[in-house]
């Protein structure tokens, strides 16, 4: 990451970026909104979160939907819709691939997250920053219920970045 990405994220996170592998995405700003973290942070801490949502006001907005109880539907419909279900497991082990190989390039094995992913996957949704990260990070139609999270957001950038600018990054 460079000096100017990395101000950028410290800037949308209101502090010093850690364990940062990557970046994940950017957003059509420029900036990066997403960040590939190491699965475990300098400090020790094991980090399942592999894609990180960094953008202020595209958490702000996904916030606002978890709190319109949005994740309840998506589970309900987990259960009942074989189909959907096979494809979020299928989401879940792309992440635990990708986490595998952002951890044998910084050289790091974290056995105490193996198997776990993040967001609730594979058979719960528990975080809609992490399924948007991921497919955002890894492109649509690797996790679907990701992709309905994008879809859901509208265009966050079209003000212009959330950082960087004249104006402030938000609360997010």
């Amino acid at each position: 990451m460079d000096a100017a990405d990395e101000a950028a994220v410290q800037a949308q996170l209101g502090r010093r970026p850690r364990g940062i592998d990557s970046i994940g995405h950017r957003c059509p700003c420029g900036n990066p909104d997403v960040v590939t973290t190491e699965p475990r942070l300098p400090n020790g801490t094991p980090f399942p979160t592999t894609f990180y949502l960094t953008c202020p006001r595209a958490a702000s907005r996904i916030g606002t939907l978890e709190g319109s109880h949005v994740m309840k539907g998506m589970e309900a419909r987990l259960a009942s819709d074989e189909e959907l279900a096979a494809a979020y497991r299928a989401a879940h082990e792309r992440y635990l691939e990708a986490r595998a190989e952002v951890g044998a390039r910084a050289g790091l094995d974290v056995p105490e997250i193996e198997g776990i992913s993040a967001g609730g996957m594979p058979d719960r949704v528990k975080c809609l920053h992490v399924l948007a990260g991921q497919s955002l990070a890894m492109g649509r139609g690797v996790n679907p219920l990701g992709d309905e999270v994008l879809d859901r957001l509208g265009a966050w950038w079209s003000s212009g970045p959330c950082v960087g600018g004249d104006e402030p990054a938000g609360d997010a």
